[in-house]
């Protein structure tokens, strides 16, 4: 498990039978592939996100649906060309696009996404943690979930490197591996993963080196969490 954080602070289809009418059954076949060509263009996605993926499938969130999807198939307009442990190719109208694992949704077409997503869904990887790529007040950040950490838990190095100017924010005291270290609480105007954003999110930052900024429970809370074998489900709940 991830190093955890505990802070307190100093403030509060079938076949189709041949029949003699061979043109009307050519008719038949010509309208149903025209019907569902028609559904395929009015079915393109506007936004696509990689939440994880297994051998030759990808977990992609189209327009905030949760969908898996194996190399050369299409759901929703969308192809996926190839994929690995941390990124995939997917191909709309003929258009190919990159998507970073955990990264933000890639726009389509239509309006820009406003992370207005209600869902994140994670693959668990290396020793059975969940990571992700994410940003903090539109910063890219690697995420590791960790249900132990009270908020965003996050090293100073970090925090700098995001801009946040956390020598401002309320002193505290965090437990960590390393006994009890002064820390600082920040809020973060939002924190986004995939096609989800949240705002106002509490954060530690300690004078420590972690290697990913931990997700912890200040973001986790908001989210009804479900995990079934190696897959976790963030449900957004406010």
């Amino acid at each position: 498990m991830t190093p955890s954080t505990l802070t307190a602070f100093a403030a509060p289809r079938g076949g189709a039978q041949r029949s003699s009418g061979g043109r009307a059954g050519a008719a038949r076949r010509a309208l149903a592939v025209a019907a569902a060509l028609a559904c395929l263009g009015g079915a393109s996605a506007q936004t696509v996100s990689m939440g994880g993926s297994l051998g030759s499938r990808a977990l992609l969130v189209i327009d905030g649906n949760a969908r898996s999807v194996a190399v050369g198939s299409s759901v929703d307009g969308v192809r996926l060309v190839s994929v690995t442990g941390n990124d995939a190719i997917v191909e709309v109208k003929g258009q190919r696009v990159t998507l970073q694992l955990g990264g933000a949704p890639a726009n389509l077409g239509g309006t820009p996404s406003e992370g207005t997503g209600r869902q994140i869904v994670l693959t668990a990887q290396s020793g059975g943690h969940f990571f992700t790529s994410g940003l903090i007040n539109g910063h890219t950040v690697r995420f590791v979930v960790d249900t132990g950490s009270t908020n965003i838990a996050m090293s100073e190095a970090e925090a700098t490197r995001i801009g946040l100017e956390f020598k401002n924010g309320m002193l505290g005291y965090s437990n960590t591996a390393n006994g009890v270290v002064i820390s600082h609480r920040v809020p973060l105007a939002s924190v986004r993963i995939g096609d989800v954003q949240v705002y106002n999110v509490d954060a530690t930052v300690l004078p420590a080196t972690l290697p990913y900024v931990l997700l912890g429970n200040s973001f986790l809370e908001r989210f009804q969490m479900r995990r079934e074998n190696d897959q976790l489900t963030l449900d957004k709940r406010y």
